[in-house]
This record gives structure tokens, sequence and C-alpha cells, in this order.
């Protein structure tokens, strides 16, 4: 019974390994040429001239198709120039709109003096509560709890 659990999932691993190799090999076509071979994808129709060095077939892209992806890398390069430098424009103004909603030095120290006038204030009123109740610290604490 265990036999069986491993055999069919290798059976299955294996034709599904064999039907994607028959794929991989029917998608080229070699057609023999004054110089060498011609080879075309099937799937994309993109065509290579190869010939044979060493025993090995050594495929270059033909030049129609060179031109096509240099035109290609070309668009993508000033796509990504233009993609830096709109990246760069947000974030200089992001930043600038930042920088002008901090407040400049005087008014930050302005607003510390009224801050510092109305604590002191606050801090005059409650001493004179404090004398109003008759100098005794202890009394006012006692009522807050």
């Amino acid at each position: 019974m265990r036999l069986q659990h491993v055999l069919i999932p290798a059976a299955l691993v294996s034709l599904v390994a064999a039907s994607a190799f028959s794929e991989e090999t029917d998608r080229y076509k070699l057609e023999k040429s004054a110089n060498g071979y011609v080879r075309m994808d099937t799937q994309t129709g993109a065509m290579s001239i190869c010939e044979e060095r060493t025993g090995q077939l050594v495929c270059k892209v033909a030049a129609d198709e060179r031109a096509a992806f240099q035109d290609e890398i070309d668009r993508l390069q000033g796509s990504v120039k233009a993609l830096d430098e709109r990246v760069a424009k947000l974030e200089n103004s992001l930043s600038a709109r930042l920088e002008s909603q901090l407040p400049s030095e005087e008014d930050f120290n302005k607003t510390m003096g009224y801050m510092e006038r109305f604590l002191r204030g606050f801090m005059d009123i409650v001493k004179d509560m404090d004398k109003d109740n008759g100098g005794d610290g202890a009394k006012l604490n006692s009522q807050k709890t």
C-alpha cells in the first residue's frame, strides 16, 4: 500500500517533466543557412543567427531585433529618468512645504513669552488663593482629595 503512495506521485511528476521538456524542445526551429543556422522562437517569433563553434551552437540576436531591444532600453531609461526627476521634484516641494510650516525663531520666542506670562499669572492667582485661605497649604491639599 505504501509503495503505491510513492509510485503514483513519482509517475505523475515524471509525466509533467516530460511534457515540459517536450514543449521546450518544440519551441525553437532551426533552419540551415549559408553562414550557419537561423533559429526562430515559435512562441515569440524572435529570430537569431547561429553558428557552430568548437562543437557548440552560438546564437546572436538578429540586427533588427537588437535595434528593437535598444529602442526599448532607451525608452525605459527615459522613463526612469523622468520618474527620478519627478520624485526629486516632489521630495523638494514636500520638504519646502514642511519647512515653511515651522515657526521662525522670532515666532517661537514670542509664543514662549506668552506662555511664560500666562503661567506666572496663573501661579500668582494660586498664591493669592492660598493667602486668602490663611496660608495653610495643607488645608488646600486636604480639600483636593
